[in-house]
């Protein structure tokens, strides 16, 4: 093969260059390579070739991680012209926001405050012009949340917001996740109404207490939870584990609840479903939390929900992989066990049943049956949900509970 017909070799600086690209794009890269000159060439070169080669194409550890640990250290000596230049650089290269957060979080500790205090200020400029900032979040005290841990046994996480006159909810949460479930419906009603989530034992930061637990421990977790917050009777969303929860806590503590939204749950599983319950907690017990993941996270949230909503699919799975096996385990075995069709006559307060039309683990025909046998519930089916009605569709969801809060 003649010199002329032999491939183009890459040298260490453009495989440096192909890096330096990827993390702080072609313009940038661009204007510090075009734009040298005699006396800074060498060191563009140099930085090409070992930083951006030697360095970040080491393997051992993925770009986000890297950009992540560039943050921190800059951030560390105070070097704000490059903390801002790789901070912008991760944003649009789609590093998620919370591992942002997260890493100027503990800044704060071991950075020092007033270095923490900076990040945040420039990072939040970045995003206000790249149309990324969230949304207010104020700490007044009508919407500011308060986390507490109960005195009483198991320890459970509590979160409470909301000082207005309407109606107390509490919101109970789905398998395997926790109480930030409904961080954005939690915020929406805190002006009207005060709010508890909580974690589930066993979920979240809460404890789990000895041994296996029960549906009824579930349930009466929520009764003493409700009786100690002092607000009771209230109005009580429950999705999935928790609208189980939210039906035992209406036949067995009818004091404690003045009206019931169950989304996304079911009153009892048919016999097949058992198999599928037993599949799940045998391979739990065997891999951990890792060998049911993405079959959860797919019963959880549709397709179309996955592809165009990848962040909250990370964050979905992130609060799933936390999840303690163990617990999980009682928590399924709890859950399989549900049995409380023949008893949902003696609901007597106002209820609600949402189901999601793709949901093929609490189908519509399960939130019909439910619907059935309550006197006066209505049934509302989300077209565009499976069973995660309030992430997939929040908008719609809100409305619904909006409604019947006012009914």
């Amino acid at each position: 093969m003649s010199p002329d017909a032999m491939p183009p070799r890459d040298d260490d600086f453009e495989r440096g260059l192909r890096n330096r690209r990827a993390v702080l794009g072609e313009e940038w890269v661009r204007a510090s390579t075009s734009g040298a000159n005699g006396f800074n060439a060498d060191f563009q070169a140099l930085i090409t070739r070992y930083a951006w080669h030697e360095i970040w194409g080491r393997p051992g550890l993925d770009h986000t991680t890297r950009r992540l640990l560039v943050l921190g250290m800059t951030m560390g000596q105070a070097r704000w012209e490059e903390f801002e230049l790789h901070c912008r650089a991760a944003v649009r290269g789609g590093v998620p926001l919370d591992k942002i957060q997260e890493t100027l979080l503990q800044g704060a500790i071991y950075c020092g405050v007033p270095a923490a205090n900076t990040a945040f200020k420039i990072t939040t400029g970045i995003l206000r012009e790249e149309g990324l900032l969230p949304g207010p979040a104020p700490l007044t005290p009508d919407v500011r949340v308060q986390v507490h841990h109960t005195f009483s046994q198991p320890q459970l996480r509590v979160a409470l917001q909301g000082h207005g006159e309407g109606v107390p909810v509490v919101f109970s949460h789905a398998l395997g996740l926790d109480l930030h479930m409904w961080d954005g419906l939690a915020q929406a009603l805190a002006p009207q109404h005060p709010v508890m989530r909580y974690d589930h034992r066993g979920h979240g930061g809460s404890g789990c207490g000895p041994g296996a637990f029960t549906l009824d421990d579930l349930v009466d977790d929520a009764a003493r939870l409700i009786r100690e917050w002092g607000r009771g009777p209230v109005a009580f969303v429950g999705l999935s584990m928790g609208g189980m929860v939210g039906q035992g806590l209406a036949i067995r503590h009818p004091d404690c609840v003045s009206r019931l939204l169950l989304a996304n749950t079911t009153a009892v599983y048919p016999a097949a479903a058992q198999q599928a319950w037993a599949a799940r907690i045998q391979a739990v017990r065997d891999g951990g939390m890792s060998a049911v993941l993405e079959q959860v996270v797919q019963r959880y949230v549709h397709e179309a929900f996955r592809t165009a909503q990848p962040e909250q699919v990370q964050a979905l799975r992130a609060t799933l992989a936390r999840q303690d096996p163990q617990a999980y385990v009682h928590a399924c075995e709890a859950v399989a066990a549900v049995n409380w069709l023949d008893q949902l006559h003696r609901i007597t307060c106002p209820t609600h049943v949402v189901a999601g039309a793709l949901d093929a683990g609490a189908t519509p025909a399960m939130a019909q049956a439910m619907t059935e046998r309550i006197t006066g519930a209505r049934l509302t089916v989300l077209e565009h949900a499976s069973h995660l009605s309030v992430a997939e569709c929040p908008d719609a969801f809100g409305a619904v509970l909006r409604a019947w809060l006012q009914a």
